[in-house]
């Protein structure tokens, strides 16, 4: 076995073992027909959530609705702890999923996105964005912006303090919060008060050191192949798809960045972190050790992932509520 993946807590070998066993139940996980391997995927994902990720907290109201925007109507999770009356703080959270697959209703992300919600004091506003290769980018980053615009136009409907919305997401759903932010810039709107961007995909083509040394084993086997699913025929050169090849990183709000040290995607997001704060962004970059991609979600089991889910919180509770210093810290 690999020193680095030997190394790894057990907590995170147990999960590992438990997505081999439960795969194995699963044949569609490897099937060519995109729906049948979205259920799949949706069971595993699931399952996983009820053994590894702690259980939601009951002071949080989640409900499931649709928000009408200038393309359409477009489904939304939302997590708004009980005592939160009027106007308050949003974040619009974009899933994970490699870009083609995910959902907003998986049980992983009822479960940390309610106790987020609780924990940073804001309403989490998780959005079920159009997939690729169906819908290829910027079809997800088009659906972020009609829901911030939407929920601007009528903060008292959504229950919205518009001087407080920001966006964040996880792995895949990081990059597209990331070029929401850089779309929304171009077009001289500065709304966005942070972003926070969780194992985020920031390069369309591996990147750095980690990008070959995890490439294998850590999580996200072949992923690589997602980018031309994600960018289409006809996107390899698209203004913002892959933000770290933005020219210009001016502009943009601050931003949380967190990391797993043993994640092919590492290194392009540290790289991201530091040219958003030497174009002069209040940027936070934090490194999680001993996390491979998808622990972060462990909650139940591995207290580092709980770690990062606290950090995280308290993060957006002093941007969304107190704003404190930029830095960069190693967690």
């Amino acid at each position: 076995m690999n020193a680095v993946l030997a190394s790894l807590s057990p907590a995170v070998h147990a999960w590992a073992a438990r997505i081999a066993s439960l795969s194995a139940e699963l044949p569609g996980l490897t099937g060519t027909d995109l729906p049948s391997r979205r259920a799949a995927e949706r069971l595993l994902s699931d399952a996983l959530a009820r053994e590894f990720t702690a259980e939601a907290p009951t002071r949080v109201r989640i409900a499931t609705e649709d928000i009408d925007t200038p393309i359409g109507p477009r489904r939304v999770r939302r997590y708004r702890p009980d005592a939160m009356d009027g106007t308050a703080p949003a974040q619009l959270f974009l899933h994970g999923g490699g870009f083609v697959s995910g959902s907003a209703d998986e049980l992983v992300n009822d479960r940390l996105l309610a106790a987020r919600a609780a924990d940073a004091g804001i309403q989490v506003i998780s959005l079920d964005y159009r997939l690729a290769p169906e819908h290829p980018y910027p079809a997800a980053v088009e659906d972020a912006i009609a829901v911030l615009d939407a929920l601007r136009a009528r903060p008292d409907r959504y229950g919205v303090d518009v001087s407080r919305i920001g966006i964040g997401g996880a792995s895949a759903g990081g990059g597209i919060a990331a070029s929401t932010a850089l779309h929304l810039r171009e077009r001289g709107d500065h709304v966005l008060v942070h972003q926070a961007l969780e194992v985020p995909a920031l390069a369309m083509t591996p990147f750095g050191a980690s990008a070959a040394e995890y490439a294998r084993g850590f999580g996200l086997d072949g992923y690589e192949r997602l980018a031309a699913l994600y960018l289409g025929p006809d996107g390899t050169t698209a203004p913002f798809a892959a933000p770290l090849d933005a020219a210009d990183l001016t502009g943009l709000p601050p931003t949380l960045i967190r990391v797993a040290e043993h994640d092919p995607l590492r290194d392009a997001a540290l790289a991201y972190g530091a040219r958003l704060a030497a174009a002069g962004v209040p940027t936070i970059t934090e490194i999680g050790h001993g996390h491979v991609h998808g622990s972060p979600g462990l909650t139940a089991t591995f207290e580092p992932a709980r770690t990062w889910q606290h950090r995280v919180a308290a993060a957006l509770r002093d941007v969304y509520h107190a704003p404190g210093a930029p830095g960069v810290t190693p967690a």
